[in-house]
């Protein structure tokens, strides 16, 4: 017999195994696509939703020094620090996705927060001091002492539906702010202490030390979240659930 005849002729590759493991192929990848897109929506979820914001009568709010907000029982187990600029198109996100879990935990005494408004995004402001404004708004209401009507004041300020937009062409005048204030449950007072303008300079004075506490604690935007003094990760929707009891 001749070399010729004993040369190996391998069988050709059936179409049918190629289609078969093409599939497959498909098939895991869609898996992974789908499994990711479901994954990275259970981190998007709005948690508590629902909720609303603070309701319990036995929640107080104070105003600490440097024009921090103090929110929550005397007898919380843990104090967080909320950084935040009411413009920052982030910190609106994070309102609306985590917002109902915090006021829930604020209510039952598993967390009080202490709320630091900046104003690095005047300048993105039609008016170029709404995020000053904004926090002296804040601030008048917080003077008041009406807990409820500052969570009311403060989910408002941050929903996606009322937050200006950064580099927009209007935004809130202080009566727009009085007005707001006073649909949360604002007293006379506070919204005429939000329309005369009257906390203006304090808030801005009070958004220079924020600024300084978020750098001296590690942080390097908005929102930023701090618990015993680190940096807590708010990638996940879910994470006021690390406090909770």
């Amino acid at each position: 017999m001749s070399a010729k005849n004993n040369k190996y002729k391998p069988e050709p590759v059936s179409s049918r195994s190629t289609y078969v493991i093409g599939g497959i192929a498909v098939l895991v990848i869609a898996a992974l696509v789908i499994g990711g897109v479901l994954w990275q929506s259970s981190k998007n979820k709005v948690q508590n939703d629902g909720y609303g914001s603070v309701q319990n009568s036995e929640v107080v709010v104070t105003v600490e020094d440097n024009g921090v907000v103090l929110i929550g029982k005397p007898d919380a187990r843990t104090t967080l620090d909320i950084f935040e600029d009411p413009l920052c198109p982030a910190c609106a996100a994070l309102e609306h996705l985590s917002g109902q879990s915090v006021s829930a935990a604020i209510d039952a005494g598993d967390v009080a927060v202490r709320y630091h408004m900046l104003n690095f995004l005047n300048r993105a402001s039609s008016s170029g001091d709404y995020s000053t404004r904004a926090g002296a708004a804040l601030l008048c209401v917080a003077q008041d002492g009406d807990a409820i009507a500052y969570s009311n004041l403060h989910t408002t300020l941050f929903s996606p539906d009322n937050q200006p937009s950064e580099g927009g062409k209007s935004d809130h005048t202080n009566d727009d702010l009085a007005r707001i204030a006073g649909e949360a449950g604002a007293s006379d007072a506070a919204t005429t202490c939000i329309s005369s303008g009257a906390n203006v300079e304090a808030a801005a004075a009070n958004a220079a030390a924020a600024s300084e506490a978020l750098s001296a604690a590690g942080g390097t935007g908005t929102p930023t979240v701090i618990a015993d003094g680190k940096i807590v990760s708010t990638k996940n929707s879910d994470w006021v659930s690390q406090f909770t009891s």
